[in-house]
């Protein structure tokens, strides 16, 4: 059998990470262990989702805030291993990593902050409320995934391409529940749609990856 090909990278300190990503997971275990195993499976569990509009539980408390650390830290080790594939980083280190964290963090943040005063300013909150915690219940159902990926690629012989397309599988998954989830809102307001995701997705990630470059 033919050995792959693999770029090398410092892991000293993606391990201290990933072992941080861990424990964030036991804590969410502790706070609220059937939460926690609802959002591994949130994918596949609409009621789940439907529960969670429902509940109308504040984005700051200590489990979704652990939450989104947890994802938007996997997330941006993704990132950060798929420019370092690419040669598209001038340095490979933790504060390369760091940088690309916070813009990771801000670009959600602030695009969470931007949704939300704009569903209260047209008064349609209540109308897309299941549109936004349904987007990012998937990101959060999937960030488990890319996690247990970016372990098994990291320590093993795979090469990190295995990452890059598991990842785009699991985002276009992602995409293909949300709008069939979705879509009688989708649908009856197409146009409008259409112009959330030009401004809200697709100009937001080419500034995001403007930053990070």
């Amino acid at each position: 059998m033919q050995a792959l090909e693999k770029n090398l990278i410092d892991s000293s300190w993606i391990t201290i990470i990933l072992v941080g990503l861990i424990a964030l997971i036991v804590v969410l275990k502790i706070i609220d262990s059937e939460r926690l195993k609802a959002y591994v499976f949130a994918l596949f569990n609409k009621g789940f989702i439907e529960s969670e509009v429902e509940e109308d539980t504040s984005f700051f408390n200590a489990f979704y805030s652990t939450l989104f650390l947890f994802s938007t830290t996997t997330l941006a080790l993704v990132i950060y291993t798929f420019l370092i594939d690419q040669n598209l980083l001038l340095e490979t280190s933790f504060s390369s990593f760091l940088y690309i964290f916070v813009t990771v963090v801000s670009y959600f943040l602030v695009k969470w902050i931007l949704e939300m005063l704009l569903s209260r300013l047209f008064l349609i909150k209540n109308t897309v409320r299941f549109y936004f915690v349904s987007k990012f219940s998937y990101f959060y159902s999937i960030s488990f995934l890319l996690f247990v990926l970016f372990v098994i690629t990291t320590y093993s012989p795979l090469n990190s391409s295995f990452l890059f397309y598991a990842s785009a599988v699991l985002f276009f998954m992602r995409l293909i529940f949300h709008i069939t989830n979705n879509k009688n809102l989708i649908f009856s307001q197409l146009f409008y749609f259409i112009l959330y995701i030009c401004a809200f997705e697709i100009a937001p990630l080419f500034i995001l990856f403007k930053l990070m470059l």
